[in-house]
């Protein structure tokens, strides 16, 4: 080629080049970038306005402190740091060069001191003629044009990282004997900063994701690509339910939501439809140095007990009204329990279009027992959204199937591939805990301490591959049995995967009878059957007692603290139970189960089984024999849980649950003496009101069709104890009340402080007003009252007695007061209806111990 080019074509060639080469160095791009931190505690600053001088191109830094500039005017040789209370900085810039220059700032004392302006009359807040309100109120009329719904189609990439660590510690916790030689597992920072100077990390999680949006038909889809943990001891720890825990807790932070979930409450956000009616909003800043030109919002709560936040938005001027940076925290008066501090950074960017997306969220949470001094837990989750993209549409693939789907290899990234994922560099404690925790299970006494509080919260004491427990069943008494010991454990997945065993053995010294449990569980997907999602078969033999209509939640029917009971409390069953049961569930949080069930009932204590004969005497009968078939399907839609040693414990959200259940009696099949249907249906929800608290509602209907004694009628949940019962009538008597068929509603709503708050001398007490009520309506058909066929079972008469329901349904309500030391809740209770029973109390003082924020 070199050879068939002519000089003059030659030299053509070499003046293009020199012309390129010199109108490029004319107009090289200028770009500077860095870290804006404050110089005495030499931590991150958000929202600093960084900008060329002498220009409005300019920009406020992100969450973390950082900024980026650029242009291609080569006259521009200097940028501008400025922050309200510091001294404005200035730096020289190289023109055409990618430079970084970090800047830290320093208090302005003359601007910082106060000025005192004194009136005859302080001049009320009032929202009218305010244009800090009249500000607010464009921001909440833009607000559907600045969220992500606003696009047909946006998709975008995430990066998230959730850590945990105890937190303020002191010298000599750290000093400790057990961490002589793990001084590496500590982490320190700044005293003034969120957590106190000496951290120790103890989970650490991260994410990337591919997430994807479409507004018709509406769909909204994350796939993990990415995923990375801490893992604790299975035996000790359910890594899943800590996982989704945390997740609860640190939801996403969308400032234009009305509501934000926090904490597993909801804070009405500073730009909901009605927080001019709850929120002060103050002008305390313009900045015209930047474009576009941003106005400094500052609000703070009416009643700072409330569940608001406080802080500083930043809203654009220009016509979107949209927040560009935001800073939110809580009232040190906030009724949320165990928050010492909580600060929220969220940032965003300008699309395309002019319009903005969220590009981090960075959001720290100390907690502790004490607000003010002593260790605790420091948290923070941190968001970072790249490659934002607006309005290119996927294939219909890419939006199908369930909204959060995780990749096949998402853990199985190395080190190499988190260096190069993740927005910022860990410091060397974070960077390294994966590798720390491993390090530190090894340690005995960490194992040990382990070892204790799984026997204190858990009740089980850990052998390896058994375990010995729940320790509150070791020792109880009641009335029919006596005094009662019973002791018995389990096998864990140290034993096997598959093959699960638990047993049991009991003995009451009145009654001098032995009980037993005995179960058998194989698990079809080589996963522990205490982990999600599960599939196991399982066949089990129990000989034991069993009061009817007692059904918990929870909570073992051996525990020690149920042996206090109100009442008689005489009426008792001896049950031979052969079960065989298959459970299958889905990702989804779709399952379905199928059982059998082979049921021989004694009675027990007061309690007795009799009819009529032809002569008109009464007839004891020693023993009912049933064989059941069952199935249940379930459905609870973004379920979230905590899996327990003992139960799955629920994750409260909005999201509603749906149970369906149906049993086939079998008349001839293993002894069974009825046939009969029976179907159940439940759905349970919370309902979030805002500043109003939450409901959480649940309704029950059951049908049972054909002819049968009533100890197989439905025998409503009635309870005797002392403990409140959100699931059970509390002042319903054990086998009061029977039904062939039913419908009930539970309405329970804890108003979180909301009346309360605005009690002077309450509101420091930071209690919280709750009200209860439930209704059942129900009978018994002709068929089944042993009134029109003597043959049947007749209705026990003794004691307290058993029932129909009437035309008038059973009612009781409550009015309770939750949040006594931040863990207990006292409930009045009355009886509404039926209060003409024996033994039926009209009104009740009822406990309940629940750990909330």
């Amino acid at each position: 080629m070199k050879r068939l080019l002519t000089p003059i074509f030659n030299k053509s060639i070499i003046l293009i080049l020199v012309l390129l080469s010199s109108f490029t160095s004319l107009h090289a791009q200028t770009v500077v970038r860095g870290v804006v931190t404050d110089a005495k505690t030499k931590q991150p600053m958000s929202y600093v306005t960084v900008a060329f001088t002498g220009t409005t191109q300019g920009i406020g830094t992100n969450g973390q402190g950082r900024y980026t500039l650029s242009t291609t005017d080569n006259a521009i040789n200097q940028i501008k740091v400025s922050f309200v209370g510091y001294k404005t900085a200035v730096r020289s810039i190289t023109p055409g060069q990618d430079q970084t220059i970090n800047i830290a700032l320093t208090e302005d004392n003359h601007s910082l001191n106060e000025v005192v302006v004194k009136s005859a009359k302080k001049k009320k807040y009032s929202n009218k003629n305010n244009p800090a309100v009249e500000l607010i109120r464009q921001v909440i009329a833009h607000k559907a044009q600045n969220q992500v719904e606003n696009y047909n189609y946006a998709e975008y990439k995430q990066y998230e990282r959730m850590n945990f660590s105890l937190s303020n510690l002191s010298d000599k916790f750290r000093n400790k004997r057990i961490f002589k030689n793990y001084q590496f597992l500590f982490r320190e920072q700044d005293s003034t900063a969120i957590g106190g100077k000496t951290l120790l990390p103890m989970y650490q999680e991260e994410k990337t994701s591919d997430n994807y949006f479409r507004k018709a038909p509406y769909a909204k889809k994350q796939i993990i690509t990415a995923n990375k943990q801490v893992k604790y001891d299975e035996n000790f720890v359910d890594n899943q339910g800590l996982t989704a825990y945390f997740n609860r807790m640190y939801q996403d932070i969308n400032i234009y939501d009305n509501n934000v979930s926090l904490l597993s409450n909801q804070l009405l956000s500073p730009i909901a439809n009605s927080s001019p009616d709850f929120y002060k909003f103050f002008i305390t800043d313009t900045l015209k140095d930047v474009q576009p030109n941003l106005i400094e919002l500052s609000f703070t709560p009416r009643n700072t007990n409330n569940l608001l936040f406080e802080g500083k938005i930043y809203i654009t001027m220009d016509g979107n009204y949209a927040v560009q940076n935001a800073l939110l925290t809580v009232n040190k008066n906030i009724n949320l329990n165990f928050v010492r501090q909580m600060q929220a950074d969220l940032s965003f960017e300008k699309n395309n279009d002019g319009r903005y997306h969220l590009s981090q969220s960075d959001l720290k949470i100390e907690f502790g027992i004490n607000k003010n001094k002593g260790g605790g837990i420091y948290g923070e989750r941190l968001v970072t959204i790249n490659n934002f993209v607006i309005n290119t549409a996927r294939t219909e693939e890419t939006y199908k199937g369930p909204a959060q789907v995780i990749a096949l290899n998402a853990e199985d990234k190395d080190d190499t591939y988190w260096q190069m994922t993740r927005p910022d560099t860990l410091d060397a404690a974070s960077a390294s805990i994966y590798k720390n925790i491993d390090s530190l299970q090894t340690i005995p006494s960490f194992k040990k301490t382990m070892d204790i509080a799984t026997l204190v919260l858990a009740g089980y004491k850990n052998f390896g591959t058994f375990e010995v427990g729940p320790a509150n069943t070791f020792y109880s008494f009641n009335p029919v049995e006596g005094f009662r010991v019973r002791v018995g454990g389990r096998s864990t997945p140290m034993l096997s995967k598959r093959y699960y065993f638990e047993t049991y053995g009991a003995y009451g010294t009145r009654d001098g009878k032995f009980k037993y449990f005995l179960s058998s569980t194989y698990s079809l997907n080589n996963k522990s059957i205490y982990s999600f999602p599960q599939n196991y078969i399982r066949a089990s033999f129990q000989h034991d007692t069993k009061i009817p209509g007692q059904e918990l939640q929870f909570v073992q029917e051996s525990n020690f603290l149920l042996s206090f009971k109100r009442g008689a409390n005489d009426i008792w069953l001896y049950n031979d139970i052969f079960r065989l049961d298959y459970v299958h569930e889905f990702t989804n949080h779709l399952s379905y189960s199928l059982g059998f069930k082979k049921w021989n009932q004694t009675p027990a204590g007061s309690l007795l089984y009799q009819n009529l004969l032809p002569n008109g005497t009464l007839n004891n009968i020693d023993l009912i024999q049933t064989t059941e078939l069952s199935a249940q399907l379930r459905w609870a839609p973004h379920e979230k849980f905590y899996q327990g040693k003992l139960y799955r414990t629920p994750i409260p959200d909005k999201y509603p649950v749906f149970t369906l259940n149906y049993t086939q009696g079998v008349k001839g099949l293993l002894g069974g003496e009825y046939n009969y249907q029976n179907v159940i249906g439940n759905i349970s929800k919370r309902f979030y009101l805002s500043q109003l608290g939450f409901t959480d509602v649940s309704t029950e209907g059951g049908y049972l069709f054909g002819k049968v004694p009533f100890p197989l009628l439905d025998i409503h949940h009635a309870n005797q104890t002392y403990a409140f019962q959100l699931q059970s009538y509390n002042l319903m008597n054990f086998q009061e009340f029977v039904s062939d068929h039913y419908a009930s509603i539970a309405i329970d709503h804890n108003f979180n402080g909301f009346l309360f708050n605005r009690i002077p001398l309450l509101k420091k007490l930071k209690l919280r007003e709750i009200i209860d009520f439930k209704s059942l309506w129900g009978g018994v058909r002709s068929e089944n009252n042993p009134a029109n066929d003597p043959s049947l079972l007749r209705f026990p008469g003794s004691g307290a007695g058993t029932y129909a329901l009437g035309s008038t349904p059973y009612m009781e309500g409550s009015v309770g007061v939750g949040n006594i030391f931040k863990l207990l809740r006292v409930d009045l209770v009355k009886r509404f209806t039926y209060l003409d029973h024996p033994g039926a109390p009209e009104w009740g003082i009822r406990f309940f111990v629940k750990f909330d924020f």
